[in-house]
């Protein structure tokens, strides 16, 4: 050691050389650092309200400007998911004040990293702060089946929370109808669309939500939106590449957004909570705010 620093002293050029190397890697550490503290502390303890515009086809005069918040993936006690944040998270989306609130699943969580399991009751008892002027609507996730479906619905419903699987409910707004159908998850909640949809008596616009967007490819046009969580929007979005893992068995195709093919119309929400890893990166919980034209 005394050689090699006798040598930096005899060299002044290897010296600079060398203390260069030293400023890149302590730069580099910092960089990881910075990233690691946004991804696992700063951005998965953030909470935003989206607002986003849809234009759908024949979506009748009467309903336009239709405003619908919508979160998913709660995962009530996974990491910075507590009560308090739940009970912030009511009072950030009843300030968006909505026509509608529309839950799409996933209201639990299991053994996740850094968290700890939260009773579907002790979510609900602040959900049920929940307001909108026609109700707040949800379905289940692949989650709470896993955990106990029956156990989340009824504490849903408790709350005043209608809780839509396989079923329809119509409504009203300016005059006119809106139906607002749930169906099961894909993976675990025994979907059934045609049940869905034969519960709807009249040709008024419908409104679907579903914790999986994988289901769209069976969603008939008749539909007018689809709504959708689950994927998280990947949880971290890198630049240039994209959405490295996204729980969907069609990649990215229905990540996060609106998503069009063909008459269809998917909106799929990033949600709120995290699975697996409690890690985000350029995708931080989100609130979204629905206008409807």
């Amino acid at each position: 050691m005394a050689r090699e620093f006798e040598f930096l002293l005899a060299h002044p050029e290897k010296r600079r050389r060398f203390s260069r190397t030293k400023l890149i890697f302590f730069a580099l550490i910092g960089c990881l650092a910075a990233l690691a503290f946004w991804a696992f502390i700063f951005e998965p303890r953030r909470l935003v309200v989206r607002e986003t515009r849809l234009t759908l086809p024949s979506w009748p005069a009467s309903l336009k400007g239709l405003r619908i918040a919508v979160f998913s993936d709660l995962h009530a006690g996974a990491p910075f998911i507590t009560l308090d944040k739940i009970r912030q998270i009511v009072e950030k989306t009843n300030a968006t004040t909505p026509d509608l609130i529309l839950l799409p699943g996933d209201f639990v969580i299991q053994n996740v990293v850094g968290g700890s399991f939260m009773e579907p009751e002790r979510a609900a008892s602040q959900l049920k702060q929940l307001r909108a002027k026609f109700g707040v609507f949800a379905t289940l996730g692949n989650h709470d089946w896993w955990y106990n479906g029956r156990r989340v619905k009824k504490a849903l419903e408790s709350a005043g929370i209608v809780t839509l699987e396989n079923d329809a409910v119509r409504i009203e707004y300016n005059g006119a109808a809106l139906w607002i159908g749930g169906i099961g998850d894909k993976l675990e909640g025994n979907p059934d669309i045609k049940t869905t949809l034969a519960k709807i008596d009249d040709d008024s616009s419908v409104i679907i939500i579903t914790h999986n967007p994988d289901l769209l490819p069976l969603i008939p046009a008749r539909v007018s939106l689809t709504i959708a969580g689950h994927t998280h929007g990947g949880q971290v979005a890198l630049p240039f590449i994209g959405r490295p893992i996204v729980p969907s068995e069609f990649g990215e195709r229905y990540a996060a957004g609106h998503i069009v093919e063909g008459s269809k119309h998917l909106f799929v929400t990033t949600g709120i909570g995290t699975s697996i890893l409690p890690v985000r990166f350029r995708v931080p919980p989100e609130i979204s705010l629905l206008t409807i034209d």
